[in-house]
């Protein structure tokens, strides 16, 4: 081994390897063995390193860049090979157990960079390459960078645990939620970046000075969290360099224009008022003003003592007021305690009088009820009449109607068939003498006109039983003495002819009816 170590160029002195727990050969007389503990990074912890050896650091850097491959520290001759470099190292060591050389290395235990909850952690880095300014032409207060460059880094680390080595890099918590700030004495919020503020003194316009207390909540963005940043440095200047004076010169400004009872009786107003015109100022340096809220109001106690003995009078002449109210209340009881003392007397002749009064009204009310009774059974009476009558009425002029409205029926139903009968009949004889005088028609044309009138003519004096030769002829035998008397007898004889035939004519029209 000796050999091997002194052909490979070893070197006397302090050697950069270790050897790691074991049982090894080596000769005491060569070298000499220092044991040393290994190093532990506990858990939530960092090892910040410095090197004793290596190239120097460039100019203008203040820890030397991350080199590769030499695990975690642990292989001292990677790294002085890769041109690694002495002093304070960016690279950080987690929480383990290391094989470090001691002569080598010297490890520093820090805690690892918290963001709480409601916070973002912006970084401030102090290595890197220069970087290009992200925060645009209107922003001139500082170069906003990426993330790796020297700067302000334009990502903020959210809520959570972070292995920063603090040497290289500061983180800025900046709050996310609403802040409140409160300008009084004796009273600060957790974060104590009000711990500097106090109440606001103020002078009125009619030159009383008074004190009041005032709180400010304001938000700022995540996205804005850098700018604020690079604008202040941190939070507590935002407070000391803008809040403060801002919100301390606005109320000793809009103090001066009233005086101090008008103040007071404007408070509602004066705090719109002031949160419109804090909101204006602070929305320039990126943070949003949320509310402001006027506190407690503390007037000059020489004219706390002028309005309290103002309100004191005020208040004597109430109490008068009342105390007069209070005797003249006594004296109306006193002539009510001597009208209720007469009330006794009072009340017994009023109720005689009433009860008077009550008899006298059931006799009227008697009499007007007899009468009203006697009205009643008149009027019910004469109803009853003249329903009766309108009753009887009624069903005769129902009867009548009745039986008018029956013959009327009747008469119509007699005059229908007498219509339809007359009309059937006329249809009858229409249609006969239609019947008879086409029947003439052919027969004339059949036997001529002469020939058939001859034919009507004898057919008329067989119906009506016309009888050509007389059945008595009354005639002379030439004898002119006689001629005259026997014409005589001859006419005797036909009228006793013709007498008896009546007789006999209703008998032969009564057989000829029976027959037929």
């Amino acid at each position: 081994m000796r050999k091997l170590f002194l052909k490979n160029g070893g070197r006397k002195g302090r050697q950069t390897a270790i050897i790691a727990p074991g049982s090894y050969r080596i000769n005491t007389l060569l070298f000499e063995i220092e044991l040393t503990d290994m190093t532990q990074i506990p858990d939530n912890a960092v090892g910040i390193i410095t090197t004793m050896e290596g190239s120097p650091l460039e100019e203008g850097q203040i820890a030397g860049k991350i080199i590769k491959d030499h695990n975690k520290f642990q292989d001292v001759d990677t790294f002085l090979n890769n041109e690694g470099y002495k002093g304070l190292q960016e690279q950080v060591i987690l929480a383990g157990s290391y094989f470090l050389n001691p002569w080598f290395t010297k490890v520093e235990m820090v805690k690892m960079t918290e963001i709480p909850i409601g916070h973002v952690g912006v970084i401030i880095s102090y290595v890197g390459e220069e970087g290009q300014d992200l925060s645009g032409v209107d922003f001139k207060h500082g170069n906003i960078v990426e993330k790796g460059h020297k700067g302000v880094w334009a990502e903020p680390i959210g809520p959570g645990k972070y292995p920063i080595n603090p040497y290289i890099m500061k983180v800025e918590l900046v709050p996310t939620t609403n802040l409140v700030l409160n300008w009084a004495y004796e009273r600060s919020e957790s974060h104590q970046l009000d711990k500097n503020l106090s109440t606001i003194t103020v002078r009125s316009k009619d030159g009383f000075p008074f004190n009041l207390d005032v709180s400010q909540i304001i938000h700022i963005p995540t996205y804005e969290a850098p700018k604020v940043i690079a604008r202040f440095g941190n939070m507590i200047n935002l407070v000391s360099q803008v809040l403060e004076p801002t919100i301390g010169n606005y109320f000793r400004n809009s103090a001066q224009d009233s005086d101090v009872i008008a103040f007071l009786g404007t408070r509602k107003e004066r705090q719109q008022s002031a949160k419109d015109h804090i909101s204006n100022v602070l929305e320039q340096y990126n943070v949003n003003a949320v509310d402001t809220l006027i506190g407690d109001i503390v007037p000059p106690e020489s004219l706390m003592k002028t309005l309290t003995d103002r309100k004191l009078a005020e208040e004597q002449k109430i109490t008068y007021e009342t105390e007069m109210l209070a005797q003249e209340t006594r004296q109306a009881l006193e002539k009510e305690t001597a009208v209720a003392d007469m009330q006794k007397e009072i009340v017994k002749a009023d109720q005689g009088v009433v009860i008077a009064e009550r008899i006298a009204d059931a006799s009227v009310k008697k009499a007007t009820g007899d009468a009203n009774s006697v009205r009643l059974q008149a009027t019910a009476e004469g109803d009853r009449l003249k329903l009766l009558a309108t009753g009887e009425a009624e069903k005769t002029r129902l009867l009548a109607k009745a039986e008018a409205e029956k013959i009327e029926l009747l008469a119509k139903a007699s005059a229908e068939q007498i219509s339809l009968t007359g009309n059937a009949e006329a249809e009858k004889i229409l249609a006969i003498g239609k019947s008879n005088a086409e029947s003439y028609k052919l027969s004339v044309e059949a036997m001529g006109g002469n020939n058939f009138t001859q034919l009507k003519i004898m057919e008329n004096i067989a119906s009506q039983n016309v009888r050509i030769m007389p059945e008595v002829l009354i005639g002379g035998n030439g004898d002119s003495a006689n001629g005259g008397i026997s014409g005589l007898l001859g006419l005797q004889l036909l009228e006793q002819v013709q007498k008896k035939n009546l007789e006999t004519a209703p008998v032969i029209a009564e057989k000829s009816n029976d027959k037929s």
